[in-house]
């Protein structure tokens, strides 16, 4: 087993054929040492790296990764507030990078429009090139013209603008745009990567470099400016939510006083899907071979028949997803239903109808994996928000059951010193083994989320496990 410490391999040991082949621990650091700034000294002193979430642990598979989570959350709005699509309606919402980048596509695939707002015109090109966003408007007013008249026909459409969320979103306020829905993706878990207004991109990480501590605040309160337009939005009657960013806790260090009058998505969509161990399942085709994605979709669709809405998903990202670095797909399943799929996709291998190993594995988000008082566990019905015993426990669990590699991370989402959480990939390479280790894994795994939500006091979670035999000794 090869031990990782942030980045850096450090050790291998004689384990056994059940343990990990890797361990991975990313970005922890000791309760008062877990700030940005002795994180970034480590950093800079070549002692620690930023696992974030899925990238630090080896299973990072682009925008997609964030694509379900962010169009069930979509869809949960949608059915909440507008009779079940968002034909019809207009999202506004800021930050198109690799993972808010899939907040355009989620939307469409709703039905709806969507304009999104993004400091850097690249990154909104390489979304329009990997068709996520559809397109970018030359100005504002152009932008604006262009989602009200594809609301006012009920019609979906994308629309990226350049310029900075700070701006833009109190300047749409007081024009009085007919906005349904507010959110945002910038980068406001870490200030460094959110720019102020008054800053140009091509100053960015000169002033960022230069100062830090005084960019932190420019930024914090640049995000006051925009979280109190989206309260303001708010106000007007529109659905506004946190994405899980930390910029409501942002925007409160920089002075404003309602950052949190609006909830996070988890609390608010999430949670009665936490409660059945529903979390997101991706696989990678190892072989680079696209067509060996398209076994799995397929086969996927025959082991769930009755399944319309997986369906529905897993044609439409075959339809809208582009691959990025090796062909991976994303689903959500829960307890149960995880391991009867990796047990499918080890019999694929088994039986040569994809060309090499498939890897399986999961986000950090997800219902048994994280402490994070600001997004997965905001909220929790027993005030247990901060306890960081569960992804500790999850991690402890996965490598007792079969996992190919664990990981363990701090600050992912939301930033140092707001999350613990823990991640586990597996092998299905068509052995007997491999086939004991998965069903082990995808059963143990997701019902960490059951019990997490049973001892929160969450009763769905309570029948889940009564109706699926999951054991809880202080349940009667």
């Amino acid at each position: 087993t090869l031990l990782v410490q942030s980045g850096k391999p450090v050790g291998v040991f004689r384990t056994n054929p059940w343990a990990p082949r890797v361990l991975l621990a990313n970005s922890n650091l000791v309760g008062d040492w877990a700030t940005w700034p002795e994180f970034r000294r480590l950093e800079a002193e070549g002692l620690m790296m930023y696992g974030q979430m899925t990238a630090g642990s080896w299973i990072y598979i682009g925008t997609q990764g964030i694509l379900q989570g962010t169009y069930e959350t979509f869809a949960a709005i949608a059915r909440k507030r507008f009779g079940g699509s968002l034909a019809g309606t207009l999202t506004l919402t800021g930050g198109c990078g690799g993972m808010g980048g899939a907040q355009p596509l989620a939307v469409t695939l709703n039905g709806g429009a969507v304009l999104i707002v993004d400091v850097s015109e690249a990154r909104l090109r390489r979304r329009v090139a990997k068709r996520y966003l559809d397109t970018v408007a030359d100005t504002l007013d152009d932008a604006v013209a262009q989602v009200l008249a594809a609301k006012r026909e009920r019609r979906a459409l994308s629309v990226g603008v350049v310029g900075n969320a700070a701006t833009v979103f109190p300047e749409l306020l007081r024009r009085g745009l007919d906005v349904d829905i507010v959110t945002d993706q910038t980068s406001a878990h870490d200030p460094l990567s959110y720019l102020p207004e008054g800053i140009s991109p091509d100053e960015w990480d000169r002033e960022a470099t230069a100062d830090p501590d005084g960019f932190t605040k420019k930024a914090q309160v640049s995000m006051a400016l925009q979280v109190e337009a989206m309260v303001g939005f708010l106000d007007a009657g529109a659905e506004v939510f946190d994405y899980g960013n930390s910029i409501r806790d942002e925007a409160r260090t920089g002075g404003y006083g309602r950052a949190f009058d609006f909830p996070g998505f988890v609390p608010a969509y999430i949670r009665p899907l936490f409660c059945e161990g529903l979390g997101p399942f991706r696989w990678v085709a190892l072989s680079g071979d696209p067509a060996d994605i398209a076994v799995t979709d397929a086969a996927l669709k025959e082991l769930f028949p009755d399944n319309a809405h997986l369906h529905r998903w897993l044609d439409a990202a075959a339809e809208h997803v582009e691959f990025e670095g090796l062909p991976a797909r994303i689903c959500w399943l829960g307890y149960g239903d995880r391991a009867k799929a990796g047990l499918l996709f080890n019999r694929l291998v088994a039986e040569g109808r994809v060309s090499a190993p498939i890897v399986i594995g999961r986000d950090h988000l997800d219902s048994g994996s994280v402490a994070s008082p600001y997004r997965e566990t905001e909220a929790m019905a027993d005030g247990s928000d901060a306890v960081a015993d569960w992804p500790l426990l999850n991690a402890l669990l996965t490598t007792s059951s079969g996992a190919t590699w664990v990981s363990i991370h701090h600050g992912g989402g939301v930033g140092i010193g707001r999350s613990i959480h823990a991640g586990q990939v597996s092998v299905a390479d068509g052995t007997d083994l491999a086939a004991q280790k998965l069903e082990r894994l995808l059963t143990n795994d997701p019902g960490m989320g059951v019990i997490r939500h049973v001892d929160a006091g969450y009763e769905r979670a309570r029948e889940v496990a009564a109706e699926r035999g999951v054991r809880i000794p202080m349940q009667s």
